[in-house]
């Protein structure tokens, strides 16, 4: 179709051709550059969501697309029967970052739910009669195919698709819970170190060490579920580096290549022996397009100080939130540019609505939270505009 089309038509044309999983788009966006997008009818927005935390970069990055042309110019995939240097490279490259070492081994697939998959699948490489069962915590999220489904600690998103495969059990995020499950008969544990989909919820303090000191003393794989925490956006390279914490396996995607879809589950110590030959597998994963776009991106992160942007800009924007003295505020939460605002009243709806009516992106994964992820790259430009916009959202649901 040619011209510009009406809110009407363009919704009509998703209406009818997409499968309906998810709700109305809100806007039709046509391109980005920086930490902004722009619609279809020249509207530009700052964008403090950047994809949920996928576009580490923001959008059109010199980097990111000078990686994808050139990449694509040369090879682009090759299946998984053959390797090419960009997969080695960012294989080690992860084995370095996340802490896992020489030992370390990684498994490339396309998306945040196959990297949990392929964790499912690695938690049961650690069964036995009688070690079976997989703990994963009460409102967590960890992806929506069947495995990783089973792993998310949210009953209304599982109903409609049981029976789940078995052998999962959930728990209260409480050390409680935690010492008065784990024991020998457990295989593995997954744990969000902040849960994003539950409105950027961090762990009880201590909740982390403690889940360490019982794996290890009950032969439990500990796996953290780092999609949308890791590479650099809670103000380290993983989140459980803030805690001292290292783990059996880490699955990342999101950030990795900032916007290029891709994943990762990176297993360390005696976890990389569990994995044998033909036991998993990915026709697309760790292509070369994929692994040079994503070493392009975390060679970005790393060599421009972003994650250390991330920790100084999230401390900026949360003063900023709490500068608003708004009673609508009742916390801020997270860490480093993966910021939930709990609210006192269940408007969150209504703040993300207003917020993206006066030009600034950002999310409400329930009533009474709002999300906010903007690209590690923001600078003092971005976080004043923010507050600018930000303030004119709360104004307006105060005002009603």
């Amino acid at each position: 179709m040619s011209g510009v089309e009406t809110e009407t038509e363009w919704q009509s044309r998703f209406d009818s051709s997409l499968m309906r999983t998810m709700g109305m788009p809100l806007r039709l966006l046509v391109r980005g550059e920086g930490a902004y997008v722009w619609d279809d009818q020249g509207n530009r927005y700052l964008d403090f969501l950047a994809g949920i935390a996928v576009n580490s970069l923001g959008h059109a990055h010199p980097v990111f697309v000078e990686a994808v042309a050139r990449q694509a110019a040369t090879l682009a995939h090759v299946s998984n029967y053959f390797s090419t240097p960009p997969q080695l490279e960012l294989a080690e490259r992860l084995k370095r970052i996340t802490g896992a070492g020489p030992v370390g081994r990684a498994y490339f697939c396309n998306s945040g739910a196959e990297a949990n998959e392929a964790a499912f699948k690695l938690a049961r490489l650690n069964s036995s009669p009688t070690r079976s069962t997989i703990v994963a915590l009460n409102n967590a999220f960890h992806g929506r195919t069947m495995g990783s489904l089973a792993l998310t600690g949210k009953p209304a998103m599982r109903e409609p698709f049981e029976p789940m495969p078995g052998g999962v059990v959930h728990i209260d995020t409480t050390i409680e819970a935690l010492e008065a499950t784990i024991d020998d008969s457990i295989s593995a544990l997954f744990v969000e170190p902040i849960k994003g989909e539950a409105g950027v919820l961090e762990l009880p303090e201590g909740y982390l060490k403690r889940a360490r000191e019982l794996t290890e003393q009950h032969g439990v794989l500990l796996i953290l579920d780092e999609i949308q925490t890791g590479v650099g956006r809670t103000g380290a390279w993983f989140s459980y580096m803030n805690s001292g914490v290292v783990p059996d396996a880490v699955t990342v995607a999101k950030g990795m290549a900032g916007g290029f879809p891709i994943g990762s589950l990176v297993t360390f110590g005696w976890a990389s022996d569990l994995f044998s030959r033909g036991q998993h597998g990915s026709t697309f994963g760790g292509n070369p397009l994929a692994t040079a776009t994503a070493n392009a991106v975390l060679g970005e992160i790393e060599s421009a100080g972003l994650i250390e942007n991330a920790a100084r800009r999230g401390e900026q924007l949360r003063a900023v939130i709490a500068g608003l003295e708004s009673p609508l505020v009742a916390d801020i939460r997270g860490q480093g540019l993966l910021i939930g605002v709990g609210l006192s009243e269940p408007v969150a709806g209504r703040l993300s609505d207003a917020a993206l009516a006066n030009g600034l992106i950002i999310n409400a994964p329930n009533d009474s939270s709002l999300r906010i992820a903007p690209p590690l790259i923001i600078g003092d430009d971005e976080v004043r505009e923010f507050g600018l916009r930000l303030r004119l959202a709360f104004d307006a649901v105060e005002g009603s």
